[in-house]
């Protein structure tokens, strides 16, 4: 059963091994069990819906509190604390179009406003309800999870927008396809939210993001159905699709689109490489990917970021002696793990694994093999669930991300770090924040960044200390000419940045098509448009 208060399945915790717990009390102090609330006080705290009856809604009030927040921190913080704050007044859960045009319809009618709602993973609030005046209706496209067509020979599969990753890659593994299409969130996330907030998978290098996977599809607005058909390519004006991906539901609801596939490779495997510095590993990879070497996925770790994955494995034993053999051949304090994969045909996953090692050999590298990264592909899903004990311990922990050019990487991957240890210096609290370029282009890297902190027995001052280190972790990417999201999209959270990003004019184009779909503005509002 999905944890009504975090992430993931509450049957799947993760270990926290006495090291680890006095790792983190050396570097930020110890941590607090705090009480959260119960079930249900929680359920106790669902007001009456303001919503008329109708068949296709439910107003009971756990699926109200199911969908009521996603897994921000803000989020966790008051799920956990019991001040959820505004909930949906009803869930619906349509199994076809029809279904969605009539909620839409019903919504419009009685002045309510509608929130789409996928895996309900969003880490930046794109699902949240807010205060106000207006009956709130959250649509769950759960039930839209069916493969719809296959055409093998163009290589496009059409599913509902609401089946999850598993599902989706096992109908497709089943004929020898994969979308190829793995974040973090894969085990929760669905194919319509990936496309509404331009989402990235972890090999994204290899299968490409989102936009490059998505081929059409429909949406039902509030205006009518708008239907993309799966073309190869159009010179027949600007791209619709693109208006659709990082929409964030304030066009409509996606409820079905084409997809590329492509044949399950014929050979992956993942390897561990250490370098000297964060700076030989950044100038190694760069040039891997300026070169054109045909590896899949390329995470460089930073020192802190190293030095804290190994600690909290629990696999105390084999790290004090990596930890040795590393420091006699000089991989000290300062060494960085790239993890790296190779997916195709076996010639050509051979080849990119003998390029990177000779490129990374030329910056100082030290190829481990497949160890690490075979353990990193089997926990790689499982590292969310993390959240979850440190939360427990009285630890919050949160990311951000990203995504700047190559020149720029190693100045703002320090100094945006350095802004947030600022930030929370006047509370006398420290935080342990460390990074990684999680996606890389020719042209730049994602830089994603973790921090953890002590939370406290208040929920809004726990808040308030996320606040200021996401506020000078964001003032600062902009003044470095950052994008504000990377992978996680705006939501609630990014959307005071947007305009920097896209400007005035930019702006006022998107609000622009957001009347024309929704003039009557019932679509999510609040998220990413102010």
């Amino acid at each position: 059963m999905r944890r009504w208060n975090g992430w993931g399945d509450e049957n799947t915790k993760s270990p926290f091994p006495p090291s680890a717990a006095r790792y983190l009390a050396d570097l930020i102090g110890k941590g607090e069990n705090i009480q959260d609330a119960s079930l249900d006080d929680a359920l106790a705290s669902v007001p009456a819906s303001r919503l008329p009856d109708h068949p296709l809604i439910s107003q009971d009030p756990l699926e109200r509190l199911h969908h009521a927040r996603g897994q921000s921190l803000p989020d966790w913080a008051a799920l956990r604390h019991g001040n959820i704050g505004a909930f949906p007044d009803g869930v619906a859960f349509p199994t076809d179009e029809e279904q969605v045009r009539t909620l839409l319809d019903f919504a419009r009618q009685v002045g309510s406003r509608l929130i789409p709602y996928g895996g309900g993973t969003s880490v930046v609030g794109h699902i949240n309800p807010l205060d106000g005046d207006a009956p709130i209706l959250t649509v769950d496209l759960s039930r839209q999870d069916r493969l719809l067509a296959l055409d093998e020979t163009s290589h496009l599969a059409t599913f509902g927008a609401g089946i999850v990753g598993p599902q989706l890659e096992a109908q497709l593994n089943q004929r020898a396809f994969t979308l190829g299409h793995f974040p973090q969130s894969f085990e929760l996330s669905t194919l319509g939210g990936w496309i509404a907030t331009r989402s990235s998978g972890q090999q994204s290098y290899h299968y490409g993001r989102i936009e490059d996977l998505f081929a059409g599809g429909r949406i039902v607005t509030p205006r009518g159905i708008l239907d993309m058909p799966p073309l190869p390519a159009s010179a027949a004006g600007p791209d619709l699709r693109q208006m659709i991906l990082g929409s964030e539901g304030r066009l409509g609801v996606i409820t079905q689109a084409s997809i590329r596939i492509r044949h399950l490779p014929q050979a992956e495997a993942f390897y561990g490489i250490f370098f000297h510095d964060w700076e030989s590993g950044v100038e190694a990879v760069r040039q891997i990917v300026q070169t054109g070497v045909p590896i899949s996925m390329a995470r460089l770790s930073n020192p802190r970021e190293t030095d804290t994955t190994l600690k909290l494995s629990g696999k105390d034993n084999l790290v004090t002696w990596a930890d040795r053999g590393l420091r006699l051949l000089a991989y000290d304090q300062e060494r960085c793990l790239l993890i790296y994969g190779v997916t195709g045909d076996v010639h050509t996953t051979r080849l990119a694994r003998r390029l990177t090692n000779s490129m990374a050999r030329a910056h100082g590298g030290l190829f481990t093999g497949q160890i690490i990264g075979h353990t990193w592909r089997k926990s790689r899903f499982l590292t969310p669930y993390l959240r979850n004990i440190l939360w427990e311990v009285g630890y919050a922990v949160d990311t951000l991300e990203t995504a700047v050019p190559w020149s720029r990487v190693l100045d703002t991957e320090r100094m945006v770090q350095q802004a947030m240890h600022a930030a929370l210096t006047p509370t006398g609290e420290r935080a342990l924040i460390f990074a990684h370029l999680s996606h890389v282009y020719t042209d730049g890297a994602s830089i994603y960044i973790t921090y953890i902190f002590r939370r406290t027995h208040d929920p809004d001052k726990t808040v308030e200390r996320w606040k200021a280190m996401k506020t000078a972790a964001s003032q600062t990417i902009l003044a470095q000419g950052g994008t504000i999201s990377h992978q996680h999209g705006v939501g609630l959270d990014h959307a005071p940045y947007l305009d920097a990003e896209k400007g005035a004019l930019g702006m006022d184009v998107l609000r622009e098509i957001a009347r024309t779909l929704d003039p009557d503005g019932i679509m999510n509002p609040g998220k990413l448009l102010l």
